[in-house]
């Protein structure tokens, strides 16, 4: 579906405008009425999509059928999309086409908090919490069992201080069954290289700028597979999570299967130097002045085109700031 509409004698409309038409049709409308089972919030809901898209210039110009969709999924697991409450947000996504072009596809992307606020909505989960674990807070692991005993560090400045070794989800459910799984920050970041193409070639992405909130809702993802009893929402999320959505048949209640496609898991990856280039190389530029070691520095390399002569001076200067000076 195309961005851009026309009408009679008038200019093409593009971005927002269009966007705002768009989802402004009575049928679009209706859906969104339907699965919040109130008009007057399925206006509401509409609005707060227009909103987010003010506010983000890549979902302005991204393709209308992927955007619609991944709000429909928010809407229908009834999560808003207001980036300060946290729950889920549209992610826009350069996607490679058949023809070699390239088209900005929206991704519905769920919060861990979204994640937990399902799962207790089921009625299943007495209590459910989340953490990073810091060093020296592992008292012990069972080999047999699995059991791992952590002991807590309670000052809050001295925790902080402390370099992030992994990260725990614990969960109780109403029958007293209780669950504890732990991924170390090694195992998390093997996970990340393996599920999103971006960070594994690139080291952008939103494992780059957000690696500990993905890590918390990557660990609360595998546990809740693995040992949680799954309601359909739930289920839903977890298929939806990080994809495009293809289509809006996912609205039943009873409905689990989702057709999604996942661009970030692409065989073939985005090249970083073709695609959405200036925010690319913005991201490049944060990563050297960010960098603190050269290990840390070299991982924007494989992004940086051999003709851009700015680039390549801003890192060598940052490479020679960063190696030892010989005594």
């Amino acid at each position: 579906m195309s961005n851009v509409q026309t009408t009679n004698n008038q200019a093409p409309l593009v971005g927002v405008k269009a966007l705002s038409n768009f989802l402004n049709k009575d049928s679009i409308k209706a859906k969104f009425a339907e699965v919040l089972g109130d008009k007057e919030k399925g206006i509401s809901f509409v609005t707060s999509i227009l909103s987010v898209v003010n506010s983000n210039g890549q979902l302005a110009n991204a393709d209308q059928n992927s955007l619609y969709t991944a709000a429909l999924m928010a809407a229908t697991l009834d999560l808003p999309i207001n980036p300060s409450i946290g729950h889920a947000f549209l992610v826009p996504f350069n996607t490679r086409q058949s023809d070699n072009t390239y088209k900005v596809m929206v991704q519905f992307q769920l919060s861990a908090k979204g994640l937990k606020q399902l799962a207790m909505r089921s009625g299943q989960f007495v209590k459910m919490n989340d953490s990073d674990v810091r060093e020296g807070e592992i008292e012990s692991i069972d080999r047999m069992t699995g059991e791992i005993k952590f002991n807590w560090i309670q000052n809050d400045k001295e925790r902080l201080s402390k370099p992030i070794v992994g990260y725990v989800s614990y969960f109780k459910l109403v029958n007293g069954f209780e669950s504890t799984f732990y991924m170390t920050r090694e195992e998390v970041e093997l996970h990340a290289k393996t599920f999103s193409q971006t960070y594994k070639k690139f080291g952008t992405g939103l494992w780059k700028d957000m690696f500990d909130k993905m890590a918390s809702k990557t660990v609360i993802k595998l546990h809740l597979s693995k040992d949680a009893p799954l309601s359909t929402s739930v289920q839903k999320a977890l298929v939806s999570d990080q994809a495009v959505i293809k289509n809006d048949n996912f609205t039943s209640e009873e409905t689990v299967d989702v057709e999604t496609h996942y661009v970030d898991n692409s065989e073939t990856p985005l090249d970083v130097t073709e695609v959405n280039e200036n925010l690319q190389r913005e991201r490049i530029i944060k990563h050297i002045e960010d960098s603190k070691t050269l290990e840390q520095l070299t991982e924007c390399l494989p992004g940086i085109s051999d003709d851009d002569l700015d680039l390549i001076i801003m890192y060598n200067d940052k490479k020679k700031e960063l190696t030892p000076k010989k005594k």
